[in-house]
């Protein structure tokens, strides 16, 4: 009787009884899945071992850097540090003008301010090393245009790099220094009717002040530049510079998030107003395409057209209607990966934004101005009269020859510039001045704008003064020389022809609209088109404080600007001409 297995012999299927067991099996053996799984290890900790290599030489290297920030930095003067975060408590605490003002009191013309430990901020109140400086550094720090980012999105146009931005600011300034000033200057009465019609409304109702006035005024003008004098009678006008200004209100804040506050209602609301003002422009621009044809991105030729003085006041391309951003506000020529419809409109609105909100301070500056110095007006005013004389009147204001009227203008913008500070980096390289200081790249630069417009000894002893006699000289010929010496007021004789206008920017602490290679591509735009508005402004009425009002406002910034605070209150009254 054969045995009985009580189990079943432990082979494999493909083994018959009887025979020796193989070697191998038909399953793939545990050796290659061991050598599989012990390369993959390999291959990771080979690939953690590279990056952690890579991520320790990043940070040498950015500790190398702060090393050489911390060297080179300190051998700016300046006051010493309170804490490892550096001044930055002390700078939450006090206005920061006012501290720089000490420091550069005790300190020299060069300081340095620690704003953390990775981060230095350096002064400069000297107009000849400001000069250089703003030569040579090119670039502004990447948060300068957050606030311009979140309500407007993306834009190549204002970068913080000068090489992405370079081409650009050439083509906007040639359009605003070319065809926008010439359609400013024939516009401007149409403008200030548009605008008095406005207040002579509000002035039923109650009294005007400087702010609400220069507001109008702004907006207004940038409008018809902009889309073309069809604006002003725009429907929507009114909700645009509703917008406009609440948005305004609002930028710095939300744009002094280090972190988008995503989270916060109140942000969502202010995108929504963005997002309306968006659609509004968008409207405006549509609107001005179907009579000018310039702003399409697919017309080769309008650039052409506007840049060749043969065609540029052609029938067929009026100089009152539709739009004029072509290129400079395009993506023609930039392989940029943005919406080509949203691109432009989001610069447009930059431009309208920014532009208002400084020329609004530039406008409430002189009216304050004015109202206060009536004996300004009169000169103005009889400038006026004689440009004239000896034939029809103009449609367009000669405002080159009202010599009292432009150093107004530039006085104003002296005394009250757009911001408190001026502010420079480069991104990359180290600014190494003639001085011998060397400062370091990524540090920012800043020029207290108020200080150096103010300074005793660059503009006298007078500096704080309104008094716009200052850029004009009195030109005394000789033999084979002329020479200019300084005006007093009642040496100033426009009428003989015998005083000329000094240019400011041959003075380096003339900074309203900066300098160098990142000064406002608008500066000529903004003084010839303002001192034409107040041409026509001036030649219909006269400006007057109102009985009891702020007669000595202070400059405060206000809505991302300087404006005079509290605003005064005025009145126009019309000349009998």
């Amino acid at each position: 009787m054969p045995p009985v297995f009580l189990g079943k012999p432990n082979m494999s299927s493909c083994q018959s009884p009887g025979t020796p067991r193989p070697s191998t099996s038909c399953h793939p053996p545990r050796d290659n899945s061991r050598f599989l799984r012990d390369y993959a290890a390999t291959q990771i900790n080979a690939f953690l071992w590279i990056s952690l290599i890579v991520v320790t030489l990043l940070l040498l290297r950015k500790l190398l850097r702060l090393f050489a920030l911390w060297a080179k930095g300190s051998r700016i003067p300046g006051p010493p540090c309170p804490s490892f975060y550096g001044h930055s408590k002390l700078i939450s605490e006090t206005n920061l003008t006012d501290l720089l003002s000490e420091s550069h009191n005790k300190y020299g013309s060069v300081v340095k301010l620690w704003l953390g430990p990775t981060q230095l901020l350096v002064s400069m109140k000297d107009p000849g090393l400001i000069k250089e400086m703003l030569l040579k550094a090119k670039d502004k720090l990447p948060l300068t245009g957050r606030a311009f980012q979140l309500a407007f999105g993306p834009s190549s146009l204002f970068s913080s790099s000068f090489d992405k931005v370079q081409k650009r600011r050439e083509s906007l300034a040639a359009e605003l220094n070319g065809y926008l000033l010439q359609r400013a200057n024939v516009i401007s009465t149409q403008v200030v009717d548009h605008v008095m019609e406005k207040l002579h409304a509000i002035m039923g109702k109650g009294t005007l002040d400087c702010k609400m006035v220069s507001q109008h005024m702004a907006f207004s003008i940038m409008g018809a530049t902009l889309f073309g004098v069809s604006f002003l009678a725009w429907s929507e006008a009114s909700v645009y510079e509703e917008l406009l200004m609440m948005i305004a209100k609002d930028a710095c804040f939300w744009a002094s998030y280090g972190v988008t506050p995503f989270w916060k209602q109140g942000f969502w609301r202010y995108q929504r107003l963005c997002i309306n003002l968006k659609s509004l422009t968008q409207d405006g621009i549509e609107q001005c395409r179907q009579n000018y044809k310039l702003f399409c991105p697919t017309n080769q030729n309008s650039y052409s057209e506007i840049s060749n003085p043969e065609t540029k006041n052609a029938p067929e391309a009026p100089l009152s209607s539709g739009i004029l951003m072509p290129d400079s506000l395009s993506l023609q020529e930039h392989d940029d990966h943005l919406n080509a419809r949203e691109e432009p409109c989001g610069n447009i609105m930059r431009v309208m934004f920014h532009g208002c909100l400084t020329t609004a301070g530039l406008i409430g500056n002189i009216l304050t101005r004015l109202a206060t110095h009536p004996e300004i007006q009169d000169k103005i005013y009889s400038e006026i009269i004689i440009s004239q004389k000896g034939g029809q009147k103009q449609k367009r204001q000669d405002v080159d020859k009202m010599l009292v009227l432009m150093a107004t203008v530039y006085e104003s913008a002296r005394l009250m510039p757009a911001g408190p500070l001026l502010q420079r980096c480069s991104l990359k390289d180290d600014l190494n001045l003639k001085t011998g200081l060397t400062i370091p790249a990524g540090a920012i630069v800043v020029v207290p704008v108020q200080l150096v417009q103010m300074d005793d000894s660059c503009w006298g002893n007078d500096a704080r003064q309104f008094n716009p006699y200052r850029f004009l000289s009195k030109a005394v010929k000789e033999p084979e020389l002329a020479h200019t010496s300084s005006l007093a007021e009642d040496t100033v004789d426009p009428d003989q022809g015998s005083c000329i206008l000094d240019d400011p920017n041959h003075n380096a602490a003339f900074l309203p609209f900066g300098s160098g290679t990142r000064a406002c591509v608008g500066q000529k735009f903004a003084i010839l088109g303002v001192a034409t508005l107040f041409a026509s402004l001036l030649e219909h009425y006269e400006i007057r404080l109102q009985p009891g009002s702020e007669d000595d406002p202070k400059p405060m910034v206000n809505n991302c600007a300087f404006q005079l605070l509290p605003s005064p209150k005025i009145v126009f009254v019309k000349r009998n001409n």
